[in-house]
Parts: C-alpha cells; sequence; structure tokens
C-alpha cells in the first residue's frame, strides 16, 4: 500500500512539473512575443505581385493611360519588357503605338500564380520578366527594350562579361521612398537617420521619437530595381545584420513611390516625409524630396532594329511624356 502511495506521489510531482513547465514556457512566449507583437505595425511591409491582368494592351477593361497617339508602329516591333512599378508604363505605350494582336498570351486569364507574366507567348510584343530577370533577357537578346531602374553591380558585370553595351536613356523620374503601418506614429526621418537604421545603429522607435518598439528594417531581393537603389542610398554605409528580435518589432520597408502609391494601394501603408519633405509628384518634379531617381528606357547597344530609337523618341515627345504622367508618374523635365 506504502509503494502504491509514493508511486501515486512522484506521478502527481512528475505531472506538476510538466504543467509547470509549460506554464513557464507559455508565459515566456507571451512576454517575449505575443506582448511584443500585439502592436508591431509589421504586416504591411511584406511585398506584393503586380497584377499583370490589370494592365494588358488593346483591352478595355485594362487600367491603362490612353490617348490618341500620331505614332504608330506596325512592323519590326520592339519587344518590351520591365520592372512591376514600370508594367502600367510601357504597357500603355505598346496600347497607344502598337496594333492589335502584337500582345499574345497562353494559359487564359493572368493569376496569383502567374507572378512573371509567364503566360505571354514567346512571340508577344509585351513581357514581364521583372528587374533581375529583365536585365538577363535584354542581355540575351530576348528583350529590345527594357523599362528599369539602374542596374545592380552585378548585372553591371553580367553585360560586361557578354560583350554587350547597353545604353540607358532616362525617360521619367521616380522617388525612392520608405514606408511604415499607418498607425506607426514615425512621419518623418532623415535620410541620415535612416541610413543608421539599416547600418543597425538605431534598433528601437523610441530613439526615433516613436514608441518602445524593436525596429525591423526589411530589404528586397537581391538584383532588384529597389534593393539596387537602396545600396546606392547606404553609399559607403553597409545595412548590418539584424536581432533576432528584429522580427517581432515594427518594419520599414522601401519602394518606388507609385509602386506603393498606385500599384499596392496598402491603406495599411503610409510612406514617410524624408527631412521634412514627402514624395508627393510635386515636389519630385521640383526636386525638393531627397531622393529622386530616372528610370530608363535599356536597349543593346548593338540592336539594329530601327524602330527602338523611333519608339525612344516618341515617348521623350509630349505624347510618350503625357502617358507617363497620366500613369501616374513624373516626366522628364528637359526645359
Amino acid at each position: 500500500m506504502k509503494v502504491k502511495t509514493k508511486s501515486l506521489i512522484k506521478q502527481f510531482i512528475c505531472i506538476l512539473l510538466v504543467i509547470s513547465t509549460f506554464s513557464v514556457f507559455n508565459l515566456s512566449v507571451y512576454y517575449l512575443f505575443t506582448i511584443r507583437l500585439g502592436n508591431n505595425f509589421s504586416d504591411t511591409s511584406q511585398s506584393k505581385m503586380i497584377d499583370v491582368g490589370k494592365y494588358l494592351p488593346h483591352n478595355e477593361n485594362s487600367q491603362l493611360a490612353r490617348i490618341d497617339s500620331s505614332f504608330k508602329l506596325t512592323e519590326d516591333l520592339p519587344v518590351l519588357d520591365g520592372a512591376a512599378a514600370l508594367v502600367p508604363v510601357y504597357a500603355a505605350f505598346i496600347n497607344a503605338v502598337y496594333p492589335e494582336g502584337s500582345v499574345t498570351y497562353e494559359g487564359g486569364s493572368f493569376s496569383d500564380d502567374n507572378y512573371y507574366g509567364e503566360n505571354f507567348a514567346k512571340d508577344s510584343k509585351m513581357q514581364y520578366k521583372n528587374t533581375v530577370r529583365g536585365y538577363k533577357a535584354i542581355v540575351d537578346g530576348e528583350t529590345d527594350i527594357l523599362f528599369c531602374a539602374s542596374p545592380s553591380a552585378e548585372q553591371k558585370k553580367y553585360a560586361e562579361e557578354q560583350g554587350v553595351e547597353l545604353v540607358y536613356v532616362p525617360v521619367g523620374l521616380e522617388a525612392f521612398v520608405f514606408f511604415v503601418n499607418k498607425n506607426n506614429p514615425v512621419d518623418n526621418l532623415t535620410a541620415e537617420q535612416i541610413r543608421d537604421i539599416y547600418a543597425g545603429d538605431y534598433t528601437n522607435w523610441s530613439q526615433l521619437g516613436g514608441v518602445d518598439r524593436a525596429i525591423n528594417p526589411i530589404s528586397r531581393y537581391p538584383g532588384s530595381g529597389s534593393q539596387s537603389a537602396m545600396n546606392a542610398f547606404m553609399g559607403d554605409k553597409k545595412i548590418g545584420e539584424k536581432s533576432l528580435f528584429a522580427v517581432t518589432g515594427a518594419s520599414i520597408g522601401f519602394s518606388f513611390r507609385y509602386y506603393m502609391d498606385g500599384i499596392v494601394e496598402n491603406e495599411d501603408v503610409k510612406m514617410l516625409s524624408m527631412n521634412g519633405v514627402y514624395p508627393s509628384a510635386e515636389n519630385i518634379q521640383n526636386g525638393s524630396y531627397p531622393i529622386i531617381s530616372e528610370f530608363y528606357a535599356v536597349y543593346r547597344k548593338d540592336n539594329t532594329n530601327k524602330n527602338i530609337p523611333a519608339l525612344i523618341d516618341w515617348i521623350l515627345s509630349e505624347e510618350g511624356q503625357t502617358i507617363i504622367e497620366e500613369s501616374g508618374y513624373v516626366r522628364i523635365n528637359y526645359s
């Protein structure tokens, strides 16, 4: 009888220990993570793919800027490709200048699985490979004109290794912007503060006038247009390693203005002012916003298609620049 009693007591003690262990673990998770995540302002920094189906040329339901162009091409049509942020622009060029039937695709409608426009047929004059694959395609001769931001060092190196010289023609202006969740009380940062955030010198929003939350600086895919722009913005400063606890904090991310404001259209995101200047179209045009980027029409110098320079000349004309402006971007001011 005594043996059974001792055994029951041991079992009871073991059960208590297990319960206590799980209680301590759950409390630790709650205080270390759940409370911190309860108001972390972080969900809006996830990247979002563009819905290519909304910008198909020669489709009356497409969300494209439309003009009655005086310039038309009927043969030797250059293949156009580009970054996600510029799909509405070069699709509108095709809609204005190219004949119907020049854009073809396979597999029916575009969907969330169609990340890079894989439904476009090989003979389609519109393609969408985005920046990383797009720069390779222009070097490899699969695309005639690529609409993108500046290339990364690796992309320049690939062109050099292939013995290809690329020509970069600025055709429009954009702002490189930083964004946070709308509930984050911080509205403005200096350029140096942002560099210090990504270098790891600032690790908590309270150091910048915000709440007591860790800062989670989000970067993008290497070779993407926005990541290349970020590397250039950092200058001599290197992007530091994030703390393991950064994921429990409030995020900051970066992109180009119109991609955030006109394509993603996430109401939970707000763009930050930099040095007290908000990245509006007016502040881009007048040069007061600190980080203004040109975007380019890129082509191989050895490409002999005579319609490449003709199309680019039209893009730089009043009609082409009107499309850029009505697409939500900022025209190049040559005056």
